[in-house]
């Protein structure tokens, strides 16, 4: 039997009988892997608790990690990087139920992605730890792009238009599926920027919808699979 310790975020948890859960982890070691956590809804007392496996929850895990199906267990399971702000704060939740369920439809591999992990684990702390931050989401999906493979080239950003399907700034305008006008200079602000230059860009929430549309399009050029997240009305409701 072999065991493993590593950090883990947890990406979904779904209830499973009436007492159980079934809970998605991207670990810093292995990439994506699936446990079944036991009667975890029914103790008070029990050894885990649901709390731990709420979305986007950053944790040190020690897990079985053999299985007869597909579904792991764990031994010990501890809570790293406790939120402080997150889950007093309305906006934060929203931003992290949908980031959850984006990261949860994108991520797969059961295979380690260190600078992926990092980037997603240090994102989270930054959101916890600030308050401005209404754009967090539209900036943490674009700067994903960069560890999916399909970051904007930015090489020739001086041109009118951006390509949504070839993931560069073009000439000509009657191409399809291209951004312009208003729309790009909105998109440009973003391009370029880490999470501490984010209260340099003031979108008002038009402008903010208009962007997450246009990534979200951007995406599912780019992903084969990737679906128009559930959250996102939710998502649009909290910043209108």
């Amino acid at each position: 039997m072999s065991v493993i310790t590593s950090k883990a975020i947890v990406l979904s948890a779904i209830k499973y009988g009436d007492t159980s859960l079934i809970v998605k982890c991207f670990t810093a070691l292995e990439g994506v892997k699936t446990y079944l956590v036991k009667g975890v809804l029914k103790s008070k007392k029990g050894k885990f608790k649901p709390s731990y496996f709420q979305p986007l929850t950053q944790i040190q895990i020690t897990a079985n990690n053999y299985s007869k199906g597909t579904l792991y267990t764990f031994k010990e399971v501890q809570v790293i990087n406790p939120y402080l702000t997150i889950h007093t704060s309305v906006i934060k939740q929203t931003i992290l139920m949908f980031l959850s369920e984006v990261l949860s439809n994108i991520i797969q591999e059961e295979e380690e992605n260190k600078s992926l992990y990092i980037y997603i684990e240090t994102a989270l702390i930054w959101l916890d730890t600030h308050t401005e931050v209404s754009n967090f989401h539209l900036l943490f999906l674009l700067n994903l792009s960069k560890f999916l493979g399909f970051y904007p080239d930015v090489s020739e950003k001086d041109k009118p238009v951006f390509s949504l399907i070839d993931g560069r700034f073009i000439n000509s305008s009657y191409e399809k599926l291209i951004i312009s006008g208003d729309k790009l200079l909105l998109f440009k602000s973003l391009l370029g920027i880490n999470f501490d230059a984010i209260n340099t860009i003031s979108y008002n929430k038009e402008e903010r919808q208009v962007i997450l549309q246009v990534i979200i399009q951007y995406f599912e050029l780019h992903l084969e699979g990737f679906k128009k997240p559930k959250s996102l009305a939710v998502l649009e409701a909290v910043f209108s």
